[in-house]
């Protein structure tokens, strides 16, 4: 036998041996178990009364921002019936005030329903304590009853709980040098 074949014999050997002892040290089973949590804070009255909440605030902004697109309309059809009345200095500044009021109700609009806007605020103001009271639960319960994982079967969220023992980051960050 050459050496390259000894060598790779032995990797072989030695990664067998190692997954049968990884294995025998996990016979233990782990324990997993799924929740649907948009069921769950569906359920919850407290999560559908800021849920109301959340819908009134967001109607009230849309009919604030579609009065406003209401008056740049007014302005817009003022602007064409009198344009061949107006000199031309006098068409530019009733242009320009026309796309000032449409940026700035543009910029209303981003204010209001943007990704940092204020109904992503309100709805981290309302929702996200029933969230966390949720999340504790689900903790809880599963220290309670011994899972090891918990995840969500019905969202994007992915794993709601994970027990601290199969986290294996720390170890990870050492191998990578990273403190």
């Amino acid at each position: 036998m050459n050496q390259m074949t000894l060598k790779s014999t032995t990797r072989k050997l030695l990664f067998i041996l190692s997954f049968a002892m990884l294995f025998s040290f996990s016979s233990q089973a782990q324990r997993i178990a799924s929740v649907d949590i948009n069921l769950i804070l569906e359920s919850m009255d407290d999560y559908q009364k800021a849920q109301e909440q959340l819908d009134q605030v967001a109607s009230k902004w849309r009919q604030e921002i579609a009065q406003e697109y209401d008056k740049i309309k007014g302005m817009y059809n003022r602007y064409q019936s009198e344009q061949v009345l107006m000199s031309e200095d006098v068409r530019k500044q009733k242009e320009e005030e026309i796309m000032n009021k449409e940026k700035q109700v543009r910029e209303m609009q981003k204010e209001k329903f943007g990704p940092e806007g204020d109904l992503f605020k309100k709805r981290e103001e309302l929702v996200r304590p029933i969230q966390d009271k949720v999340y504790e639960a689900i903790e809880s319960y599963a220290n309670e009853k011994g899972y090891d994982f918990i995840f969500d079967k019905g969202g994007a969220t992915g794993i709601l709980f994970a027990n601290e023992r199969y986290d294996k980051t720390s170890d990870l960050l050492k191998r990578l040098g990273v403190k």
